[in-house]
């Protein structure tokens, strides 16, 4: 077993700092779309409140992830994440269909909006999202959880544009109806970030294996360890985001248990270098378990014959 790797905390006083960012957008995005009676600029709002948690989020699984495991938790702290992204989605849906259906409702009935207000509020987000985008770009390279948190905050740069433009069109044109016409685009954005969130959440919470690897995949590479000859009993699943964790029998020849402990750890640095894979459980088997094996489900090595 390897010992996962943690960003710096500098990591981890960008994310707070953008937290504080974020929040102070959200606040001016609220106060001003009640102001101007626009709803674009308040179905912004829910998306920079999808951003606002996203990078919390991000600054939570850090902290939590270096919390050691005990005696009750033993695998740690790491599905903290995965709960709090499940409520997340969970509120980003109803934000989204409140703000459909009062979209509906000014389609039928439009309301004058403060364009020009609208889209000097909208440009001090989009001001924001990109200072948040320079300063979180580099740990996103190392980093799942923050780059899950930078697309957010790319999705809403690309609402705050939207906003912008449409503010400004409808000051010069005063055509009001593209007010809900936007807040239904920008609501499609939310029900997509939200959608992706509550299927990754489940789908580790169901224990799939990781997005990205396949188990065909994954058990050829341990086939091709010099002295494997079979495996059986292989699970792999994921603690939380970018935590994967396996476990598998290992059929090897006749040898020494040294010997057979130096043939899984290859199996484990295989495993950690080629696919991310940081915590392993492997347990050597004999080729002398023969048929108890094969019942058990082995796959023989390609080549071998066994």
């Amino acid at each position: 077993m390897s010992a996962r790797q943690h960003p710096a905390g500098a990591a981890d006083r960008r994310l707070l700092f953008a937290c504080v960012v974020t929040a102070l957008v959200l606040v001016l995005e609220v106060v001003g779309g009640i102001a101007t009676r626009s709803l674009a600029l308040l179905s912004d709002a829910g998306h920079v409140f999808a951003d606002l948690f996203a990078l919390a989020l991000s600054a939570y699984a850090l902290k939590v992830a270096r919390m050691p495991p005990d005696r009750i938790r033993t695998f740690g702290y790491h599905r903290a994440e995965v709960f709090a992204a499940l409520v997340n989605g969970g509120s980003l849906i109803a934000i989204s269909i409140g703000i459909g259906f009062e979209a509906w409702r000014r389609l039928t009935a439009p309301v004058a909006v403060a364009a020009g207000t609208m889209s000097l509020v909208a440009a001090v987000g989009l001001a924001a999202n990109v200072a948040i985008l320079v300063l979180l770009r580099g740990h996103a390279r190392e980093n799942l959880n923050v780059r899950s948190a930078l697309a957010h905050v790319m999705g809403d740069l690309m609402a705050s544009v939207a906003v912008v433009a449409g503010g400004l069109a409808m000051w010069a044109t005063g055509f009001y109806l593209l007010d809900p016409i936007l807040s239904l685009a920008v609501v499609a954005l939310i029900m997509k970030s939200a959608g992706s969130i509550l299927g990754e959440s489940l789908h580790i919470l169901f224990e799939g294996i990781p997005r990205g690897l396949e188990l065909g995949q994954v058990e050829r590479a341990i086939h091709e360890v010099r002295g494997v000859r079979g495996v059986h009993d292989l699970h792999i699943w994921s603690l939380c985001s970018d935590y994967c964790a396996l476990s598998a029998h290992v059929l090897v020849a006749e040898q020494s248990t040294s010997d057979a402990r130096q043939i899984v750890d290859e199996v484990a640095r295989m495993l950690e270098e080629r696919f991310r894979i940081v915590h392993t459980t492997l347990q050597p088997e004999s080729e002398s378990c023969g048929d108890a094996c094969a019942a058990a489900g082995t796959f023989p090595a390609p080549g071998h014959g066994h």
